[in-house]
């Protein structure tokens, strides 16, 4: 199918989130049926030792601190909010709407966000569809360190003990894709994946004052960096050319993700991480969100400790009345938190962590499957996105990110909303029953 974004056999193995090459996988031999019993064995030992051993980073949030998060949803509205109206246009690589789309990006984090700076990673290529025209494709990554994290040439001029170069910090990384498909002409890509992107701006938004606060006391309590421990930060990539011109290949998609990753991967510095790839904590990718009753797997073995960490703040909120869509206790957005490590397979969805998965990178993917029905077709617009399950998504998100940034304490309080002590008394209702 033209456009089509297929589900392969990977070259990765079966409990990675990261992977290696193709090469190294080639004439492996069948596993005998003891070995094969030793394999799995070992995964689940490996399982385990990660989940015990990488939980530690992540802190769940308080029931307060969960209840803080959930103002500024409004802005997601289809027609008028600001987050996410103005990029619901097409937004082709090299065209217009991808200008304008980029220019939101800026401007937002420029005027509401001026502690993130912004990165831009430019490239191009030419494609099935337009010749030898070369295509330019841009990535914009936001990120936001600790303020005693300097750059790489006032930490090499001496900026003094009490700083960190961008190499010493370990970044959460979240990213949705901005570009839309070249055809059918017009298509506008609100699931895929303006909302996402909305979200993530909804994201950075809702953790920033919380961010600042916690960097704060630290400062206040004599944190010192010393350059044996990483930093925690967290940055936001708004990927181009995500999507195929004529037909989902290898060489036929993932523009910019392809070009950025392998930029990341040969661009050193010092630090403890001596790359901007291997210094990604985690890459969490959002795609195909804001239709109506999404089921969303966990694809990976590596991260179903992430995952778990997602469902579990998902679960919280419903229970909170936090969240606007009804959902059974079998059919949440996240309904795969007890997967097994044996369930899983070699199987997942072509998407922009497929460059930095092949080379090693941690990845979470939260694409539904079944993809949504106005998937790569003219329906899939702002009159087609279901307005509470986009709103409860980017409260979902937040608590996650603000939890793996072990923001409890330092969320601003807001009030509690009447409809949000409603849906707690309900859900507490229905669980009871």
């Amino acid at each position: 199918m033209a456009h089509c974004r297929t589900r392969r056999t990977p070259f990765v193995a079966a409990t990675g989130g990261g992977s290696s090459s193709s090469s190294m996988t080639a004439g492996i031999t069948r596993p005998t049926k003891h070995r094969r019993h030793h394999l799995l064995l070992l995964a689940l030992l490996v399982y385990h030792l990660l989940a015990a051993t990488t939980a530690r980073a992540y802190a769940p949030l308080s029931d307060v601190s969960l209840a803080r998060i959930l103002s500024g949803v409004a802005d997601l509205d289809a027609n008028t909010g600001a987050l996410l109206a103005p990029i619901l246009i097409p937004r082709v690589p090299g065209t217009a709407g991808s200008e304008k789309a980029q220019r939101h990006f800026a401007d937002f984090f420029a005027r509401h966000l001026p502690l993130w700076t912004l990165e831009w990673h430019n490239s191009t290529a030419t494609t099935p569809a337009t010749g030898d025209m070369l295509v330019p494709f841009a990535n914009l990554v936001f990120r936001r360190d600790p303020p005693w994290v300097v750059a790489e040439a006032e930490a090499g001029a001496g900026a003094g003990a009490a700083t960190a170069a961008p190499g010493d910090v370990a970044r959460l990384t979240l990213a949705a894709h901005y570009d839309s498909l070249y055809r059918p002409e017009g298509f506008v890509g609100a699931v895929d994946s303006a909302a996402p992107c909305a979200m993530l701006l909804h994201v950075a938004r809702s953790i920033d004052a919380a961010l600042t606060s916690k960097w704060d006391a630290m400062r206040a309590a004599g944190h010192a960096p010393d350059g044996l421990e990483e930093e925690k930060g967290v940055q936001i990539l708004f990927l181009d050319g995500e999507e195929a011109w004529v037909s989902w290949t290898d060489s036929d998609s993932l523009y910019g993700s392809r070009a950025l990753a392998q930029t990341w991967e040969t661009t050193e510095h010092e630090g403890i991480f001596s790359t901007p790839l291997q210094a990604i904590s985690m890459f969490v990718l959002l795609d195909l969100l804001g239709a109506p009753g999404p089921r969303v797997p966990s694809y990976f073995a590596q991260t179903h400790w992430v995952y778990q960490h997602l469902a579990a703040a998902e679960g919280r909120l419903r229970k909170l009345g936090a969240l606007e869509t009804e959902a059974s206790n079998n059919h949440p957005f996240l309904p795969e938190a007890r997967k097994r490590p044996e369930q899983f397979t070699r199987g997942f969805v072509q998407d922009d962590h497929v460059p930095f998965m092949e080379r090693g990178v941690d990845v979470l993917h939260i694409i539904p499957t079944p993809f949504p029905d106005v998937w790569h077709t003219l329906d899939d617009d702002g009159a087609h996105l279901d307005p509470p399950t986009v709103r409860d998504w980017a409260t979902i998100m937040t608590a996650f990110v603000a939890e793996w940034m072990e923001l409890d304490g330092f969320l601003p309080p807001v009030p509690l909303p009447e409809d949000t002590k409603k849906r707690a008394k309900t859900y507490t209702e229905k669980s009871e029953l």
